[in-house]
C-alpha cells in the first residue's frame, strides 16, 4: 500500500514538473517568434518609407539641378534612380533598427514625444529642411549651412534631447558624408557647384536630420513590441 502511495506521489510530481516547465516554455518561444516577425515588420516599414522619402527627396534636388548625373546613366534602366531608392530604404531599416536597440542596450528608454503626431511632424521638418537647402536661394555656402545646421540641431532637440540620438546622428551623418564623397570622386554623380571636397558643405546636415527622423520613426515603431513583451512577462 505504501509502494502504490509513493508511485502515485512521484508520477503527480513528475505530472506538475512537466505542468509547469511546458506553460512557461510556450510563452518563451512565442516570445521570440513575435520579435522576429515584429523585426521584420518594422524593417520592412523602414524600408518603404526610406524609399519613397529618397524619391521625393531626389526629385527636389535634380528639379533644382543640385544633383547631376551623367546623361548615359540616365537614359540606362540600370541608372542611379534604381540604387539611390534601395540604399537609402536599406540605411533607413538599419538606422530605425538600431536606435530603440542602442537605448535597450543603455537601459535609457526613449521617453520623450512618443506619439506619432510628433513623429509626423518631425518628417514633415525633414522634408522641410530639404526643401530649404534645394529651394531656398541663400547669399553663400556658408550661410546656407549654418542655416541647416541650425534647423538640423533644432530638429533634434524638438523631436529627440536624447545623447545617444545625437551621437548616432552625428556618428552616420560623417559616413554617409565621406561614402558620398568617395562616389562623386568616382564619377557616379556629382554636385553642382560644389563647395567642399566634390560635394556640398552643408551635406552632412541633411544626413543628420535625416538620421535623427528615421531614429524616430524606428522608436515609435518598436514601442508595440516592447509593450508585447512587457504583457508577456506579466503573465509569466
Amino acid at each position: 500500500m505504501s509502494r502504490t502511495l509513493t508511485a502515485m506521489s512521484d508520477s503527480a510530481v513528475a505530472r506538475g514538473q512537466q505542468q509547469m516547465s511546458g506553460p512557461s516554455r510556450g510563452p518563451y518561444i512565442s516570445v521570440i517568434t513575435n520579435r522576429t516577425t515584429n523585426l521584420v515588420i518594422r524593417g520592412a516599414m523602414l524600408f518603404s518609407v526610406g524609399v519613397f522619402l529618397a524619391l521625393v527627396l531626389n526629385l527636389l534636388q535634380v528639379q533644382r539641378n543640385v544633383t547631376l548625373f551623367p546623361p548615359d546613366v540616365i537614359s540606362s534602366i540600370f541608372s542611379s534612380a534604381w540604387w539611390v531608392p534601395p540604399c537609402c530604404g536599406t540605411a533607413s531599416a538599419m538606422i530605425g533598427l538600431l536606435y530603440p536597440c542602442i537605448d535597450s542596450r543603455l537601459g535609457e528608454p526613449h521617453k520623450f514625444k512618443r506619439e506619432w503626431s510628433s513623429v509626423m511632424r518631425c518628417v514633415a521638418v525633414f522634408v522641410g529642411i530639404n526643401h530649404a537647402s534645394a529651394k531656398v536661394d541663400f547669399a553663400n555656402n556658408v550661410q546656407l549651412s549654418l542655416t541647416l545646421a541650425a534647423l538640423s540641431i533644432g530638429l533634434w532637440w524638438t523631436f529627440d534631447r536624447s545623447r545617444s540620438g545625437f551621437g548616432l546622428g552625428v556618428s552616420i551623418a560623417l559616413l554617409a558624408t565621406l561614402a558620398t564623397q568617395l562616389l562623386v570622386y568616382n564619377g557616379v554623380f556629382q554636385y553642382t557647384s560644389p563647395d567642399f571636397l566634390y560635394i556640398r558643405s552643408w551635406l552632412p546636415c541633411i544626413f543628420f536630420a535625416g538620421v535623427i527622423t528615421m531614429g524616430n520613426i524606428g522608436r515609435q515603431l518598436a514601442v508595440y513590441e516592447y509593450k508585447f513583451v512587457q504583457e508577456k512577462t506579466h503573465q509569466d
